[in-house]
């Protein structure tokens, strides 16, 4: 049973500047701003928002399939890709462009400036859902604006069914075409702060949006889940940490779990249960693909939270 995961892959170059941020910007002259950071640490990490559901996925023993493209620089990703195990047929390379890439440098007061290159990803409408076979479910993460649209009707007209995962793209749709994907969607997923954004830009409550769809999952950190479906709302409670050191990534390792939950005919609440278990390991590893727990693991962490074996 595949699952087509539809979003960006992407290279984070992480740097980390030894100093603050506040002590080298001059407030009276911002307006000539012309600063130089000194990063004597520097990381890159693979990622994207489909590389890292395609991650946890993968971890949790499902078949995912990246549908994305990338750029000529991919080479050491899809490498990656094919010691993973995870399939690269759907990704496309586009000549003369580079993979998406973000540069973020941080203080040590974890302030961040992020420069964002979309390179490749700004072609993905060149991909169809219509040329994937054998998929079960699937999902619409963030990735360029029209291939989002595509992707979202390409699953709907297969009649497949999908999450419409907005995420950091949500900005680039008004209310109108937000409406429009979530009737096409099965289920969706945001996290508080897009919630609130989708209900601003639609107008309607996340009850009334919730009725368009078989569920609605708004995710709330430490706080875990919610589950709106069928005129109902389901607490998901969060799973226990020992380390935070750091959130990226978490959310699409929430989805990896709750793909595989779904796409094996788990109940909803199920599905978010085992996606909270994911988000919780991610978050004590560095980048979005650098936790290793066994199923043996995370099944373990699923009991010990929820009080029944997941599988």
């Amino acid at each position: 049973m595949s699952v087509l995961i539809c979003g960006s892959m992407a290279y984070d170059t992480i740097m980390v500047f030894h100093s603050q941020f506040k002590r080298h910007i001059l407030p009276e002259q911002i307006h000539i701003l012309n600063v130089s950071f000194l990063v004597p640490e520097m990381r890159r990490d693979f990622g994207g928002c489909a590389g890292n559901i395609a991650y946890s996925l993968k971890l949790l023993g499902g078949e995912p399939e990246i549908m994305a493209t990338i750029g000529d620089d991919a080479g050491p990703y899809l490498a990656r890709l094919e010691k993973l195990g995870i399939s690269t047929r759907y990704i496309r390379e586009v000549a003369d462009t580079f993979t998406a890439q973000a540069f973020i440098t941080t203080d040590l007061d974890d302030n961040q400036i992020t420069a964002f290159h979309p390179g490749a990803m700004s072609y993905s409408h060149r991909n169809h859902v219509r040329d994937a076979s054998g998929i079960t479910h699937g999902i619409v993460s963030p990735d360029g604006r029209d291939g989002m649209f595509q992707h979202a009707r390409g699953f709907a007209a297969a009649g497949l069914p999908f999450i419409f995962d907005p995420g950091q793209g949500l900005p680039m749709f008004s209310g109108p075409e937000l409406l429009e994907c979530l009737d096409l969607a099965t289920y969706c997923t945001v996290n508080d702060y897009e919630a609130k954004l989708i209900t601003d830009k639609t107008g309607l409550s996340i009850e009334a949006l919730a009725e368009r769809l078989d569920g609605l999952i708004v995710t709330l950190g430490a706080q875990g889940s919610r589950i709106y479906t069928q005129g109902k709302v389901i607490e998901v409670s969060s799973v226990a940490i020992t380390e935070i050191v750091d959130p990226t990534g978490c959310g699409d390792a929430y989805r990896g779990g709750l793909l595989y939950g779904l796409s094996n005919g788990w109940s909803l609440e199920k599905s978010a249960q085992l996606a909270s278990v994911m988000g919780s390991l991610k978050i004590g590893h560095r980048g979005g693909q650098n936790y290793t727990p066994s199923r043996d693991e995370i099944a373990a962490r699923f009991a010990a939270t929820f009080g029944a074996q997941p599988w």
